[in-house]
């Protein structure tokens, strides 16, 4: 399906007369990440208009998509041929159409936030698998970065810098995307183990030629009189290596295996934040913080409960918004940096504190890429950045 130029054609006229009038623009899609950064403001930018896939090689693993393709389209595509998104991007649970209770979330929402899930430790993130795309400058220009093969590129790897950017940059318009078989075989295995515990197997395990694609843990029952601490670990690749692995891990430690079908069903809880943990601090006044660490990071010692997963590399916690100083001490000291990513009431608020703090030097160098790329300062502004 070709991106037709009168879907385009509009965003583009709306754009240029933004930047003539300085006027602020808010790019949406789905609007299934609207509480992720600072609240957006001005005009609607709709990507909604730019739909359908344009190119789907399967023997090439490469899919191209326009901007506001739904993500549950992409992967029905991608696993009707045995292949997927193997960075396993979040849809998120209070977004959901209330008809179908399907995610509203869009190929190029996932793009510029850059949101990886469970299997990001293993697998890569988002900016590993954008192989090139289209965006529209604030100058109303379309532009073209990469292309759809993995050396396509000489000099800057532009289109990978769009991956996180929040929209700051450029409205994407297209994207091309490298996909991955899906594993032929997966497992998880659930051991009873304190955080401390978990993490020490964590990277014993991480350190051997293991299949590990993904790992979660979370005191279940928090707060309750059974409550247990446990380690959640998905192993995915050959049969053979995933049946030896099981094998050999619960020889090392005692724990089970779960039923397929519902640890499939969990882990998909755990990528869009639906678990208990997820929503038990939704109307407490607190906010969810993302603490991103090293991976050998030992336990925060902190006072609130936490849900760890990418094996020891990202770790959530509801607390205060005051206690933003104290965390962002504590992800420091672990080589790793602390944000807000979910207000109180994720449905209607933004989070209510920006993306950690920037360095004069890196303060300098996003002002120089947001003022090529839009030196009319219309798209997201302080979605990202404080002042900018």
């Amino acid at each position: 399906m070709p991106l037709l130029s009168d879907a385009l054609q509009p965003l583009q006229n709306q754009i240029r007369e933004a930047a003539e009038q300085r006027s602020p623009l808010h790019i949406r899609g789905g609007g299934s990440k609207n509480f992720y950064g600072q609240p957006g403001h001005g005009a609607i930018l709709d990507t909604r208009t730019l739909s359908g896939v344009i190119d789907y090689a399967p023997s090439e693993l490469v899919i191209t998509a326009a901007a506001g393709t739904p993500l549950r389209e992409i992967e029905a595509l991608l696993a009707a041929q045995g292949q997927c998104l193997a960075f396993e991007p979040p849809h998120f649970g209070w977004s959901a159409d209330a008809a179908t209770g399907s995610s509203s979330a869009t190929v190029g929402g996932m793009v510029a936030c850059g949101l990886a899930g469970p299997a990001r430790a293993s697998a890569g993130n988002v900016r590993d698998f954008v192989l090139g795309l289209k965006l529209v400058n604030g100058s109303g220009e379309l532009l073209t970065f990469g292309g759809q093969v993995m050396k396509n590129v000489a000099g800057y790897d532009v289109s990978r810098l769009m991956a996180g950017a929040m929209g700051t940059l450029g409205l994407i318009t297209e994207v091309s995307l490298k996909v991955l078989p899906v594993a032929p075989a997966e497992a998880t295995l659930v051991f009873a183990l304190s955080q401390a515990e978990a993490l020490e197997h964590l990277h014993r395990w991480g350190g051997q030629p293991l299949p590990l694609n993904a790992s979660c843990w979370v005191r279940d029952g928090e707060g309750s009189p059974g409550a247990r601490d446990l380690l959640f670990v998905r192993l995915r690749g050959a049969k053979a290596a995933v049946e030896a692995a099981c094998q050999r891990m619960l020889a090392e430690v005692p724990g089970e295996r779960m039923d397929t079908a519902q640890a499939a069903a969990d882990w998909t809880l755990c990528r869009d934040q639906k678990l208990p943990f997820f929503t038990a601090g939704i109307g407490s006044g607190l906010v969810l913080w993302r603490l991103s660490v090293a991976q050998t990071a030992p336990v925060l010692e902190l006072p609130w409960p936490q849900l760890v997963e990418w094996h020891g590399g990202l770790r959530w916690l509801w607390a205060p918004l005051s206690a933003g100083p104290q965390l962002q001490a504590a992800a420091q000291a672990a080589s790793g940096n602390a944000t807000v990513f979910v207000a109180d009431g994720a449905d209607v608020a933004g989070a209510s504190s920006r993306f950690s703090s920037y360095s004069a030097t890196e303060l300098a160098m996003h002002r120089r890429l947001k003022a090529a790329f839009d030196p009319a300062g219309i798209f997201n502004p302080q979605r990202l950045y404080p002042d900018f």
